[in-house]
This record gives structure tokens, sequence and C-alpha cells, in this order.
């Protein structure tokens, strides 16, 4: 096949009956590298992925995968596409190189069944069964299923959920070497700071809506950052004043500051916090996290 950008959503639309779920989107996955979907439940993230994966058909729009079209030329995307399931759909007393084989068998790629289960560090569970299976190792068993189609492209649905640190180690490992072997990578998660780990390109999707879309060094803002932490809670429109640059709560106890990380700012907050004897911990500075990025793109303080 002809080497093309890896997936392109252009004006795309989904309805569900009367209800809007996607609302004439548009970005590009590039190939080669990893885009992370983010945004919260019910924006239209799955139903997106769906219609790329060719397991629901758009009402208008149209959507380009490695050059196919999903519905029309779904059986031979499949031949290419690996797809990961939260759930899993995995049979419970199906033994991990059982279904490792399996999936492989179906796939003709060439795959090693036990070398993919090694791969995802499996290998000590091998004889177990899905049921058997902590939360985390059946991700990792999922994972497994997914690149026994050696994949061009990759639909990843919360990789790393429930998993423990080594595993998202190794799943954010596998996940980068796709992207460096010219796979195209779309992964659906929630976890940002986990997303923002691999990802080379964001989409923000919001109330069925992208509400931006490029590589991470794009969406960031131009300027620095710093950001800090109070347990108590403290005035941000005063301290915005005194500093003379925007101030915004990220989480309960955490702010960020939207200015260059110069000394007389870092000066001016230490004081303005001292002398209302308010705590002042884990201060950073540097360009915005992902979950930063996408609270100020969004307005959300979710």
């Amino acid at each position: 096949m002809e080497a093309v950008s890896g997936v392109v959503v252009s004006n795309l639309v989904v309805k569900y009956d009367d209800l809007v779920a996607v609302n004439d989107i548009s970005f590009v996955a590039p190939e080669g590298a990893v885009t992370a979907v983010i945004g919260p439940n019910g924006a239209g993230k799955t139903s997106t992925i769906e219609v790329c994966e060719g397991f629901r058909r758009a009402t208008s729009g149209t959507v380009s995968v490695l050059g196919l079209d999903p519905v029309h030329d779904h059986h031979q995307l499949t031949t290419v596409m690996g797809v990961m399931l939260q759930g899993g759909g995995v049979y419970p007393s199906a033994r991990v190189i059982d279904v490792v084989s399996l999936f492989c068998a179906l796939h003709e790629r060439g795959v090693d069944a036990r070398e993919l289960v090694d791969l995802v560090g499996l290998s000590h569970r091998s004889r177990s069964t899905w049921r058997q299976l902590s939360g985390g190792e059946q991700q990792r068993l999922s994972l497994a299923l997914a690149l026994a189609a050696k994949p061009r492209v990759a639909f990843l649905d919360e990789p790393t959920s429930g998993v423990d640190i080594d595993g998202r180690d190794t799943i954010r490992a596998i996940i980068r070497d796709l992207a460096a072997d010219g796979t195209t990578v779309v992964l659906a998660s929630h976890e940002l700071d986990e997303a923002e780990r691999v990802a080379d390109h964001v989409v923000m999707f919001r109330s069925g809506r992208v509400v931006a879309s490029g590589s991470l060094q794009q969406l960031r803002a131009a300027v620095d950052s710093i950001r800090f932490t109070s347990s108590q809670s403290i005035d941000i429109t005063g301290l915005a004043s005194t500093l003379g640059a925007p101030v915004r709560l990220v989480t309960e106890t955490s702010y960020v500051i939207e200015s260059s990380s110069n000394p007389q700012v870092l000066a001016l907050l230490a004081q303005w916090m001292s002398e209302r004897g308010l705590p002042l911990t884990d201060v950073r500075t540097g360009h915005e996290t992902l979950i930063e990025m996408y609270r100020r793109i969004t307005g959300s303080q979710s």
C-alpha cells in the first residue's frame, strides 16, 4: 500500500437517533507517532475510534486509515490493524499462551506467540487462565492480542489502566517502539500523566467536538509556567494582581502561574504566600503538563 498519513478524519458526524455524539470533527493521527485522544466520558472519543476501526458507520464525513475506508475496506484493514479493548473480551477459561497462539495463527503475520507473551511480561503466567490474571495482567494480555497482527495501525484503549509500575514501564516502552517502527498508534486515555509520557500528538475532545489537535509542542503555551502546591486555599485573584500574571487552580491544592520562571516572579510568590501564612510547597518551573494544557484550552477545572 502507498505510504499515507495514518488516520485522517474529516468532518465526521456520528448520531444516535437525535443525539449528536460526534459533531463535525477533523484531525490527523500521523504515521510513526503516538496520538493521544483525551477528553471526559461522553465527549465522543469512543464513537470516533469505533468509526476509525470500522466497527461503526459514520452519519456523515469521511475517515481514512492507512489510505483505506474502514467500512468498505474492513477486511483488508483488519489484517494490519491491532485493537486493544479495555474490557479484554477473552473467554474466562482461556489460557494466556493458548489465546495468544490462536490470535497469532489467525493473523498469519509471522508473530511468535511465546515471544509476544514474553514481550508483555507474562511468561511466568503463560499457563494461567484469563480469570486468574490480575486486572493489570489482563491489560498486558489485551495488548499482546493487539500486537498479534504485527499492526501498522494500533488503537489502544486505556492501555495502562490498573497496571502496576513495572507493567506501565513495559507498556510505555512497547508503545514507543511501535511508533519508532512506523506504526500509527492511537491511544485513548483518561490518565493524562501517562498519556503525556508516550504521546507525540494530542486530540482533545469536549462535548462531541475536537477543541484542539496537534503536537504537544504546538499546543503548549508559548511561555513557561510556574507550578506550586499549597495545603490551604488561596486568593488566586489577589495573587494574580500582585504577580501581574494569570493564576489558575489545577487541582484542589495545586496551582499554575502563566508566566516565565524569572526570579522576580518567584520572589513575589514566596513573599505573598509568607505574608499570609500560607504553605508553599513543590514549586516547579517549565512547560505546562498535558493536564494543565487540557484545562487551559477547555476551561475545565475537573
